[in-house]
């Protein structure tokens, strides 16, 4: 390596003069750090902070480098002695999947401009070149970087080339409203941001600029030339940022020579990887740090959930800074399999060209899946529809019985039936689904496999999210697609339960994962509640967030000293049973809503909506709901109706002409509140007032969160008046 030969460098800590001051005479061995200094300098970007000097016979500067222990230990120092797997932060993963998988493919993006398609050494490779890149332009071990952007490879490359830096990412998506994400930006104390498109960059520009401390800016997709900049802050395109790390990765000196001119620090599995905002549903979202630790238990045990294995097909299209996509997408990389990027509009197209082994998705997609199923066999043939629903029911049945005799039935009951009993019960179960098994049969072949072709999931459809509604659960069973619902929130990493494909018991979360204890407790005593009765559910485990972020007062509010997580979310524990029906349902965790949505009436009844909310759904009348009836004396809802449905149901029924284009407010309503008593009959409460919506609940009109749930107190709160009307 060619010594350098200049006086020696004092650097200005401060992000005002960014200067360098040369005076005296001095030898520096390392090109990378003086590159690093000119180029800062001539850039207008802050110079290094965090310098660390020792005062010798003579002044150095020293280079603090965090670093990634696995992925970067044989560039830094040779050594090759790290297990496989045995991994400190997240980003190790890469290299042990570039060892295992090589030149398998890792992912294809084929909708962004260039399409790409990424082996795993290829991979590594850049999320080693966008690290290094950063630490060029002058990203510091736990700063904090905002990454504003949505689904897509680059978003891969970028989350984990920040965390293999030593810094933190603060993670949103595009869809955010821009108060929102000037909100995340300024109360997270983030230095610099990533942005998916010149599109949301110009959206936030003009309110970034003028509020926000920026160092430089990072665009992902999209051409430079296409931002509204004023030209004062470095603006970077992804390819710039792998260019600089390249070549700076490639005359990086020898690991001796660079040892002596910087401080290199391994990353600490207790180090804060990231900070994720909540969703909002009901309050201003609250950062949440999660830890490489954290993250590092849902990638080591997320296989007991989903068996992945080399060369599976994964379809990937939810928002990936949501915990619940960016973990399985970390575990599904280090089990080799191929992942393939799609959007909401290219989903179905997708399923059925991809075929994919698993989909890991939000309820409301399969919701979606059921919904297009349903209207196909109802604009079928009278003959046809009369068959399809015939054998559907009879697999349901058949599938019950199936459940009966497996030991998989749902049950809250303390006491467990007699041997006698449950011997008897086992036999009848048996004998009816073997009555039933050829006409299930028979289904499979004319229907179900139809049905499953243009689905296309291989293996199962992994839920998660939200709350699964029983009706698509069990219909998917019974036509041979497995789904398995799981339960987490931002604050454990997420998953902290999940139906395994051996025991998946419907109606459930399932088991705890590895690792993590649940514990249901009297909202009121905090006492422990026996098994079968609801209350507060509690979970502790090594995936529980640190806390909230400068949020004392609220991570107190839900974790206690002893590393309980308080969920806010009302369940129960099933209890075990050695024999019958439900002998494999013991420990299984059953959620029934959160504690802040239950309606509490004037006659002192607490209401879950939750109940009303999923029978509901069912009317294909109905396209979005909202129970309310807060103090009131009876419950009433707030509907987004199917207009379509609606004039053809409404014109079969005569209550309009044939020609009839549009239904008044009272016809509709009439419609309504007939379907919602067709469907939430067997419910414990029912609802006796209807408010129309005109418009859908969506996530630009900040009624949805971005990941597709609803806002209930934003919708209570835009519907107020309406709603005092209503219940006059």
């Amino acid at each position: 390596m060619a010594t350098v030969f200049f006086t020696s460098i004092f650097i200005l800590g401060s992000s005002d003069s960014g200067h360098a001051l040369l005076c005296s005479n001095q030898k520096l061995r390392s090109r990378q750090t003086f590159r690093r200094a000119c180029y800062q300098s001539r850039c207008g970007l802050p110079l290094n902070r965090g310098r660390r000097v020792f005062c010798q016979s003579r002044t150095e500067e020293t280079q603090i480098r965090r670093y990634s222990p696995f992925l970067e230990s044989a560039s830094i120092d040779g050594n090759d002695s790290l297990v496989p797997d045995d991994w400190q932060a997240v980003p190790d993963i890469w290299r042990s999947s570039a060892e295992k998988y090589g030149d398998l493919i890792a992912l294809t993006d084929p909708y962004h401009d260039p399409p790409s398609s990424l082996t795993y050494k290829q991979l590594e490779k850049e999320i080693l070149d966008f690290a290094e890149g950063l630490r060029v332009i002058g990203v510091q071990p736990e700063e904090k970087i905002a990454l504003f952007a949505d689904n897509s490879c680059r978003w891969l490359v970028a989350d984990q080339g920040i965390m293999a830096t030593g810094a933190i990412n603060v993670v949103r998506g595009s869809r955010s409203s821009v108060e929102e994400l000037l909100q995340i930006y300024d109360h997270s104390d983030s230095v610099a941001i990533a942005v998916d498109s010149p599109e949301l960059f110009n959206r936030i520009s003009e309110q970034f600029f003028s509020k926000a401390v920026m160092k430089f800016v990072v665009l992902l997709w999209g051409e430079k030339s296409s931002l509204v900049s004023d030209g004062k802050i470095p603006v970077f395109n992804y390819k710039e940022i792998l260019d600089l790390g390249q070549e700076s990765r490639k005359s990086m000196p020898d690991s001796d020579d660079g040892r002596q001119y910087s401080l290199y620090e391994a990353i600490n599995s207790d180090d804060i990887a990231t900070v994720v905002y909540t969703s909002g549903t009901s309050g201003n979202p609250k950062g949440v740090m999660l830890t490489h630790r954290n993250l590092l238990h849902q990638i080591k045990n997320l296989g007991d959930v989903v068996p992945a294995v080399r060369r599976d097909k994964f379809l990937s299209m939810l928002p990936p800074w949501h915990c619940y996509e960016r973990t399985s997408e970390y575990f599904a990389f280090t089990c080799g399999i191929e992942q393939f990027y799609t959007t909401v509009r290219k989903l179905k197209a997708d399923l059925r060209q991809c075929q994919p082994d698993f989909v890991i998705s939000v309820p409301l997609v399969y919701e979606t899946l059921y919904s297009g199923i349903q209207k196909q066999i109802s604009s079928s043939s009278t003959a046809l529809k009369l068959i399809s629903l015939t054998f559907i029911r009879i697999s349901l049945a058949y599938m019950e019985c199936k459940r009966i005799y497996e030991g998989t039935y749902l049950t809250r009951k303390q006491k467990q039936p007699s041997y006698l009993v449950s011997v008897a019960d086992w036999l009848w179960a048996r004998i009816v689904a073997a009555l039933l098994w050829p006409l299930h049969v028979i289904g499979q072949n004319l229907i179900y496999s139809k049905i499953q072709s243009a689905i296309g999931i291989l293996k199962a459809g992994i839920s998660g999210g939200g709350n699964l509604p029983s009706h698509v659960d069990f219909f998917f069973e019974a036509i041979g697609i497995k789904l398995q619902n799981g339960y987490g929130l931002t604050e454990t990493s997420p998953v902290v339960a999940a139906r395994q494909s051996n025991c998946n018991v419907l109606g459930s979360v399932g088991h705890p994962i590895r690792h993590t204890e649940f514990k249901v407790v009297d909202s009121k005593t905090d006492e422990v509640l026996l098994p079968g009765l609801s209350g507060i559910v509690k979970v502790r485990g090594p995936q529980v967030m640190k806390g909230y972020y400068k949020n004392p007062g609220a991570t107190e509010k839900v974790l206690d000293e002893d590393g309980w997580l308080n969920t806010g979310d009302i369940g129960w524990i099933a209890p075990h049973h050695s024999i019958g029906r439900s002998r494999r349902c013991g420990g299984v965790v059953v959620l029934e809503g959160r504690a802040k949505d239950t309606i509490v009436l004037s006659t002192g009844e607490n209401v879950e909506p939750v109940e009303l909310e999923e029978a509901a759904s069912r009317s294909n009348l109905i396209q979005q709901i909202v129970v309310i009836g807060q103090d009131q004396r009876r419950l009433g809802a707030i509907i987004v109706p199917n207009k379509e449905e609606a004039l053809l149901a409404a014109k079969n029924l005569s209550l309009v002409d044939i020609d009839a284009s549009d239904l008044s407010k009272e016809t509709m309503k009439t419609l309504l509140l007939q379907d919602l008593q067709k469907w939430t009959s067997s419910c414990s409460y029912q609802i006796g007032r209807v408010l129309i919506a005109e418009e859908p609940f969506t996530i630009d009109s900040g009624l949805m969160t971005p990941t597709m749930k609803i806002r209930r107190n934003r919708v209570v709160a835009r519907y107020k008046e309406q709603i005092d009307n209503l219940f006059k």
